[in-house]
């Protein structure tokens, strides 16, 4: 039975997207065995380094403050050279279009932790221990392969389907996916002289760049729904985890997002890391971003939970 909210004309999108889901989620792993096998016996290069410590960062902020926090939740504005940069780098994190992306994360937001939440770890969650780990698994990766995990773009997201940035950027999105494997390749390939070292630019610039991003970001819906502390009413199960704060380039303060889902700042606390506010914060210093929302001393006050003494 289809989700209330799923149209049978997104059933050939759905299945497009799960198959591309399924190569991403199973290669990335092999190709970093291949990556393995290959560098070893050898100095791991600097060139390969170089590539996935680049690739990592620029790809994940493309979700963080390219697909998260500027098109789903509008939470500044930015110039169309931004706009589209951040649209295009969170292409090549592998997430799916950007269309897609935000209708899913909105639809989190609407249901956190409730049936309709596509990732919850709590919402279907299962007596004993094989329970706890099927529900950690299904918010983490197996939510991708849900019947309807595609929710309604004309109901969660309809201004952005409606601009046509993000139209173009959704509908060449295979175009982004090929071009975030094929510039480490070509920049391997180049450095080293050699097919070899194109090979090696393409896993570890490409594959296993994505393999990362892809298991750090899977984490926040995961692992950050279940470990981690409620400093802010939120009416959900969302957690501020440390250690997914600085991984996640700031959105492992979840619990702080949740409260307020339209702050540009997810690290509210001066000690809350967040690369990726840094990175937003610098842009408007320079007039690349206007309009940024963040949430006031008052609101700030009313929502905090008070301990117990």
């Amino acid at each position: 039975m289809h989700s209330p909210h799923h149209h049978d004309d997104d059933r050939p999108v759905e299945a497009r997207v799960k198959l591309i889901t399924l190569a991403a989620v199973a290669l990335p792993p092999i190709a970093l065995a291949g990556a393995i096998w290959l560098s070893w016996g050898t100095a791991f290069r600097t060139t390969d380094l170089v590539l996935l410590l680049v690739g990592y960062p620029l790809t994940a902020m493309g979700i963080t403050i390219g697909y998260h926090r500027l098109y789903t939740h509008r939470s500044f504005e930015a110039s169309p050279a931004v706009a589209w940069t951040f649209g295009i780098l969170g292409s090549m994190a592998v997430q799916g279009p950007l269309l897609w992306w935000v209708t899913t994360h909105r639809r989190h937001h609407q249901h956190s932790d409730r049936v309709e939440d596509p990732h919850s770890p709590h919402a279907t969650r299962r007596a004993g221990v094989l329970g706890w780990i099927s529900s950690f698994m299904h918010a983490h990766v197996g939510w991708l392969f849900s019947r309807g995990s595609l929710g309604s773009t004309a109901r969660y997201a309809p201004d952005v389907a409606s601009d046509p940035r993000a139209q173009a950027i959704s509908r060449w999105f295979p175009l982004w996916v090929i071009l975030g494997f094929a510039v480490p390749a070509a920049i391997g390939g180049l450095v080293s002289g050699t097919w070899t070292g194109a090979l090696l630019g393409f896993l570890w610039g490409g594959i296993v760049r994505m393999f990362l991003v892809h298991h750090i970001t899977w984490s926040v819906n995961s692992v950050c729904h279940i470990w981690g502390a409620q400093t802010y009413r939120s009416g959900d199960h969302s957690r501020n985890n440390p250690a997914m704060g600085i991984l996640a380039m700031g959105e492992g303060w979840h619990n702080n997002h949740h409260a307020f889902p339209a702050s540009a700042r997810h690290g509210l606390e001066w000690w809350q890391f967040d690369i990726s506010w840094v990175v937003i914060r610098s842009l408007a210093a320079v007039g690349l971003v206007d309009s940024i929302r963040l949430p006031g001393e008052q609101r700030l006050r009313d929502k905090r939970i008070v301990q117990a003494a």
